[in-house]
């Protein structure tokens, strides 16, 4: 598995030395969040309606229904080498606004630093070898409200900060907007989320001493340069719509996604220069807002293989939930791209209603 610790570093330092726009930027941000929607291969666009919608869509915050939320989310990938942690918490504000703040980490951990093992002589020194950790993080603060004069319409809308840290090395920050809106006709659930709408900008500084620029130099290796990456704006569509069959006991979902992306040609379903979109199918079957199975299609690329014949692949996830008084406990089987590099991961996630009534008789010092 040290291979997988040699490639992750690889590909933050190839993704972080291009002082200018980057096809693939803050894609730790693009993982997601909740196994509710990993199940139904990140289709939750429309359909999500509780403080996880601070990660997916700003709008759908308004759905969220007690005074407080929290959710938690771990993950590992890599057989465990990458971590992947989420934490929310949404405030209801008033009958028509409710504000979030989330928190996003993917971290690879205990990465050995080889950089010194060789000196200048020719010598192997394995006392050389030093550990660093290259981690991801993102704080994302959300507001959404109703809007009265527009039966139907809610808007929403992130602030994200960003953290990028390479050990000792070099780090970043950034800075990026999101926005959204949502409108509901006749049951049908129409979305629109604008990500990184003004560019999303992360100033990277290194602070490499003289025995690792030479070492960079002698075995070929660019030495990074500190610059500015900028991730540019994505736009998501969603739509969604929900039945009621068996006397109102047996609910059933449907929603499409459509990922699109404006940065060139992507290795998905629909390309072109102008932009590629990359389509999301999820389902949900509820009985009773208890018990939750899930199923989902996304990643769906066309290549050729070693005999030019063309292939079509897609990945399929699924998932269960299970939803009990103030507890919402979701279960996802699932990957973060193609299967034949990250085998798939068993994920859980964990939402907790804090009602008004809750919180009231906590104020009071009343026992539970």
């Amino acid at each position: 598995m040290r291979q997988f610790r040699y490639l992750i570093v690889s590909l933050f330092l190839s993704a972080t030395a291009i002082a200018q726009t980057v096809k693939y930027s803050n894609e730790f941000l693009a993982i997601g969040v909740g196994a509710r929607q990993m199940a139904m291969g990140n289709a939750g666009i429309s359909s999500t309606r509780d403080v996880t919608a601070g990660y997916w869509n700003p709008a759908g915050l308004t759905g969220v229904q007690p005074k407080l939320q929290l959710a938690y989310m771990h993950s590992e990938y890599f057989a465990g080498i990458a971590k992947y942690d989420y934490g929310a918490l949404a405030a209801k504000l008033d009958s028509q606004s409710v504000a979030a703040i989330s928190f996003v980490r993917f971290g690879v951990d205990n990465i050995p630093n080889t950089t010194q093992l060789v000196d200048a002589n020719g010598n192997v020194d394995y006392d050389k070898i030093s550990k660093f950790s290259a981690t991801d993080f993102a704080a994302i603060l959300t507001y959404a409200r109703k809007i009265k004069e527009v039966k139907g319409l809610e808007v929403g809308a992130n602030v994200k900060i960003i953290r990028r840290h390479l050990g000792d090395f070099g780090g970043s920050w950034g800075f990026g907007l999101d926005a959204a809106a949502n409108y509901t006709l006749k049951g049908w659930k129409f979305s629109a989320v604008g990500r990184d709408i003004t560019g999303t900008f992360n100033a990277w500084t290194y602070t490499l001493d003289d025995d690792t620029k030479n070492t960079f130099a002698l075995t070929g290796n660019d030495i990074p340069k500190n610059s500015v990456e900028i991730t540019v704006p994505r736009l998501l569509l969603g739509v969604s719509k929900k039945y009621y069959v068996w006397k109102g006991k047996i609910s059933l979902l449907g929603e499409v996604c459509l990922l699109n992306t404006f940065d060139g040609k992507r290795n998905v379903l629909i390309k072109s220069k102008a932009v590629s979109v990359d389509p999301q199918f999820g389902f949900e079957a509820g009985y009773q807002n208890l018990f939750f199975l899930r199923f989902g299609l996304n990643n769906i690329q066309k290549y050729t293989d070693i005999d030019n014949k063309p292939l079509t692949t897609v990945q399929p996830n699924m998932g269960a939930g299970i939803k009990y008084k103030i507890f919402t406990l979701d279960y996802a089987f699932t990957n973060i791209g193609n299967a034949s590099i990250a085998p798939y991961s068993h994920v859980f996630s964990l939402i907790i209603d804090i009602n008004r009534t809750l919180a009231k008789r906590k104020s009071s010092g009343a026992k539970d």
